[in-house]
């Protein structure tokens, strides 16, 4: 039982770290590109990778995460270790409203919108469709960013006092 509380403690750990880097990224490097080159390149360039992040590499941190959490609560607990039992727990449910919930609820279906746009030759329209588009989208990722952030110091936490016994 400690073996697979560590294990699910590291892999908690491991899927958390990698949603909140996968956001992070977006916040301060791939929207900024974006919003600094065409629009028409912009809308495109989104729609492309929208279109490719669905895929078995991007499942297990996206999807995963609050489940490895939650699981490591519960083997936590069962094991006796409440506090890291409570942080686990607090982390999958951190991420799961504020990662996952929140992405389906929104910036999906942004992106799903934005899929079906036919990136326009006029520059303005297209400046137009990006203005609507980006800050809108910015803003939701700054939230899941911050919410898959706690769930990695959660994570971090939960992993310290499991060690600590």
């Amino acid at each position: 039982m400690i073996r697979a509380t560590y294990a699910f403690a590291f892999l908690s750990l491991l899927l958390s770290g990698a949603i909140f880097g996968f956001f992070y990224a977006w916040v301060c490097s791939t929207m900024w590109g974006l919003d600094a080159i065409d629009p028409r390149i912009a809308i495109e360039a989104m729609q492309g990778m929208n279109a490719s992040v669905r895929n078995a590499v991007f499942a297990p941190a996206f999807f995963g995460t609050p489940f490895a959490c939650l699981i490591t609560a519960a083997l936590a607990y069962s094991g006796g270790a409440r506090g890291a039992a409570l942080a686990f727990a607090i982390a999958g449910l951190v991420y799961l409203g504020g990662g996952l919930i929140l992405t389906m609820a929104v910036n999906v279906p942004m992106n799903e919108a934005l899929a079906l746009v036919e990136v326009p030759e006029d520059i303005e329209a297209a400046r137009d469709i990006w203005a609507d588009y980006s800050p809108r989208w910015q803003v939701f990722n700054v939230i899941r960013t911050v919410f898959s952030g706690v769930t990695l110091v959660l994570s971090g936490v939960g992993l310290a006092v499991l060690a600590r016994g």
